[in-house]
């Protein structure tokens, strides 16, 4: 029997996956990491951390399976994107990497808004400045770190730097480099407006590799250490959510990824027919010539999270859940909008916050927790009538993440979007996506689409009901009008 290794770089954690030639997971080994916050607004990790945990979980699966060596063909990588890893002329970070949820760059956003032009920005990248983005990062730095800035020699994103640590080989994959505003998302390649405008050198942008491209093989040092041989291919991997959508089988138009965890995202695949405007992030997809538009709800189930540990703490998620499913839909009239951390699409708001609308005497804890799991339905849902905006169809959804657990909750989403609702039989996430791109990038098959068919395996299926759908519609056409209200009452 053989293996390959899919190797998740998330932002608590590090997870491996061993998984066969039958898209079996055999084993799954996770190792914590540590996040910095410095100051308000600012979140940190230490790039040699993500090094050092990947070796162990590598190290661990092994051990924890007693399988040989040589019997591990290829591993691969999902990765959190947009964090900034700047190195200096001899590959080693210069200072902690600065996160995918680092808000400290809302001046710098707005100076490459006036620098380069909105419009100008989208025809360049194929997307709008977000605090998140990686360019903003790069000239915070700039602005206040100058020393630090003077010593650059290139820069990374997380899952990169760990691939550059194991096999000696300095690349940016696609999917990833999307996210940094620097790349021309379309035209695959770094933009030169972007380059010119903020006088950033194409010798400090890594050459760009496909995801499913051969990075190399392991260093005698990384081999030791993860108890692998040299001779594993080791293939370049994805952006989390890219990961993630390949990991769910979602690689063709009409089809779409609901992903509910600590954040919401909707993406949909396209092969590059999209005019993208920049209400929705468009980025390139982990299957080769293809692209993903993604809405994205910044506090998903974070919401849920909040509302059980400072509201209903003496009960479980799980209770909660099953009290809302005893309220009619729609929720007597009670909306929620999960605003708690600002919102991402379609406001791009960072100051806006959440709110209770139309709290009734006669509303209970069901009738709350209804509102909240509706009103993050509901975020996602904007996301997905921008799509249908965009000439997109969308026939079925693939829900992963907490939303996905909850037969209710997928009822409820099914019934939302009005399109049938799937779950996987068994969900691994991104770090799944890794080992596709893994088997896919070694050889075992001829396209993603067959390894697809081998390693993804569907569960139930949630089919809309059109009286609960025309509910929802009428309370979606509420929720829609809650942010033009509350927005001028937001923080400045």
């Amino acid at each position: 029997m053989t293996y390959v290794i899919g190797v998740d770089l998330g932002t608590s954690a590090v997870k491996s996956l061993l998984v066969n030639r039958s898209g079996d997971v055999t084993a799954s080994v996770s190792k914590s990491l540590s996040v910095q916050q410095p100051a308000a607004g600012h979140s940190e990790q230490n790039p040699d951390e993500w090094v050092e945990q990947t070796k162990a979980s590598i190290q661990a699966l092994l051990e924890e399976t007693g399988i040989k060596a040589e019997e591990v063909e290829s591993l691969s990588f999902s990765g959190q994107m947009h964090g900034l890893v700047l190195l200096d002329e001899n590959g080693r970070p210069l200072r902690p990497a600065i996160l995918w949820n680092d808000t400290r760059t809302s001046e710098q956003c707005e100076t490459i808004r006036r620098t380069i032009g909105e419009n100008e920005l989208i025809e360049a990248t194929q997307n709008t400045v977000l605090e998140g983005f990686t360019l903003p990062k790069m000239l915070w730095v700039q602005e206040n770190e100058p020393e630090v800035w003077s010593r650059a020699a290139s820069f990374l994103l997380p899952k990169d730097y760990v691939r550059y640590r194991l096999t000696g080989s300095m690349q940016m994959e696609l999917s990833d480099a999307a996210g940094t505003l620097l790349l021309d998302v379309k035209g695959k390649t770094w933009s030169r407006t972007m380059q010119e405008g903020f006088n950033i050198s194409a010798s400090f942008c890594p050459p760009l590799i496909e995801s499913h491209e051969s990075a190399g093989t392991l260093t005698k040092e990384a081999a030791v250490q993860t108890g692998l041989h040299e001779g594993v291919n080791v293939i370049a991997g994805g952006a989390d959510n890219a990961c993630g959508a390949l990991g769910s089988g979602i690689t063709e138009p009409g089809e779409g990824l609901l992903s509910i965890g600590t954040s919401g995202v909707l993406l949909v695949p396209d092969h590059g027919e999209a005019v993208p405007d920049g209400r929705l992030h468009y980025f390139n997809h982990a299957s080769k010539d293809q692209y993903y538009y993604m809405g994205v709800t910044l506090s998903a189930g974070n919401s849920l999270q909040w509302v059980k540990d400072n509201l209903f703490f003496d009960e479980t998620i799980e209770q909660l859940v099953e009290r809302a499913s005893q309220v009619p839909a729609g929720a007597d009239h009670l909306l929620f909008t999960p605003f708690l951390t600002g919102e991402r699409t379609p406001y791009m708001d960072a100051g806006i916050r959440g709110s209770f609308i139309g709290l009734d005497i006669r509303h209970t804890r069901g009738h709350i927790v209804r509102a909240v799991m509706e009103g993050i339905t509901y975020s996602l849902k904007e996301s997905h009538e921008i799509i249908l905006q965009q000439g997109f169809q969308i026939d079925s959804l693939v829900s992963i993440g907490g939303g996905a657990k909850s037969s209710f909750w997928l009822q409820m989403q099914a019934d939302a979007f009005g399109c049938p609702v799937r779950k996987l039989a068994h969900e691994q996430g991104p770090g799944l996506g890794a080992a596709m791109l893994a088997a896919y990038g070694t050889g075992w098959f001829a396209t993603l689409e067959e390894c697809k068919k081998t390693f993804v395996k569907e569960g139930e299926t949630f089919n809309p009901d059109p009286d609960q759908s025309l509910i929802y519609e009428q309370s979606f056409q509420a929720y829609k009008k809650i942010y033009a209200q509350t927005s001028p009452l937001k923080r400045s």
